[in-house]
């Protein structure tokens, strides 16, 4: 298991390294001069000259390329230039919130998408399973932006049940239950697609398993239906949903950005949106890669409950 887990790390290394290189062309692209929104009123052509000659952007960009990729070696992200401050500073602060907000949302979603896969198979062409289908289809096919939009309407602002933005409340918060009231707008609206998506796959997964052979053996037996189902079916059916799981959630922590714009929470999501309209190019170009490594560690864990749940991948 060791050696198989290194084998992925390595092989994790050239996806890193070409998502430098896209990261960096796509921010070399982008139309504007950082140095000029830096500057902002300041911005006369001596000043810009100066500034770009201070940060290294009038060389050319294999040049800076060069300067970045090496500094990464080093453990040094660089400097933002909007916040004045180290990128790995930034994006480690604000990674916390990021993780609690997609961790949250990522355990909401394999629960409740497990639950309603299973039960969906169970029940095929009933009514359950027609409620089931049709939500997720639902789920599936609303944007998070706008499902934020209305949760933000119904329970924050009709309702006022949980609060419409922020992580704590501005006076006397900061407590793990205002914490929890902030979450529960924001991980849903970001666990909704992910539901959805697990849940098909988990319904596909079960129908396939219920019609094997040991499946009717175990209930010729006389076992408990309870037993059949989440004992040999669910179990089985586990392997192969375990790497859609993973998957998703990389897809949950590039949702983040959308929600936490809509829900102004305060995690990497939002401060790349910032960056990017200041043309932070080294902050933006940091948090990427951090959100990337976390995507490749999320399917690693995938790809190692797999393996420990399935016997022949070992």
């Amino acid at each position: 298991m060791i050696a198989y887990v290194a084998k992925r790390l390595l092989a994790a290394v050239p996806v890193l390294f070409g998502l430098t290189i896209i990261v960096f062309l796509i921010m070399a692209m982008i139309p504007g001069d950082p140095a000029t929104a830096i500057l902002g009123s300041y911005a006369t052509p001596e000043n810009v000259e100066r500034l770009n000659r201070q940060l290294g952007l009038d060389r050319s960009l294999v040049e800076q390329y060069l300067v970045w990729i090496t500094n990464l070696f080093h453990g040094d992200f660089g400097r933002s230039y909007a916040l004045n401050r180290p990128v790995i500073d930034e994006v480690m602060e604000r990674l916390s919130a990021t993780l609690l907000l997609a961790g949250t949302a990522l355990v909401l979603a394999s629960v409740l998408g497990l639950l309603a896969g299973v039960v969906s198979a169970v029940r095929q062409y009933g009514w359950t399973d027609r409620i089931v289908t049709f939500l997720v289809l639902v789920g599936i096919s609303m944007p998070a932006f706008w499902l934020g939009l209305l949760l933000i309407l119904l329970f924050a602002v009709t309702w006022r049940l949980f609060p419409a933005s922020g992580m704590v409340a501005i006076y006397g918060g900061g407590g793990p239950l205002d914490i929890l009231r902030h979450l529960v707008l924001p991980a849903v609206t970001l666990a909704v697609v992910a539901t959805g998506v697990i849940a098909r796959l988990t319904r596909t997964a079960m129908l396939e398993v219920l019609r094997q052979d040991y499946i009717r053996t175990a209930r010729a037996k006389g076992l408990r239906e309870r037993r059949v189902i989440f004992r040999h079916a669910f179990v089985a059916a586990l392997v192969a949903v375990v790497p859609v799981i993973g998957i998703q959630a990389g897809f949950v922590l590039g949702g983040a950005v959308y929600v936490e714009t809509v829900f102004q929470w305060p995690g990497i999501g939002s401060m790349l949106v910032n960056a990017i309209a200041t043309r932070d190019i080294l902050l933006v170009q940091g948090g990427v890669l951090v959100v990337a490594a976390a995507y490749v560690l999320f399917n690693l864990a995938a790809d190692v409950v797999q393996t420990l749940l399935d016997p022949r991948l070992r």
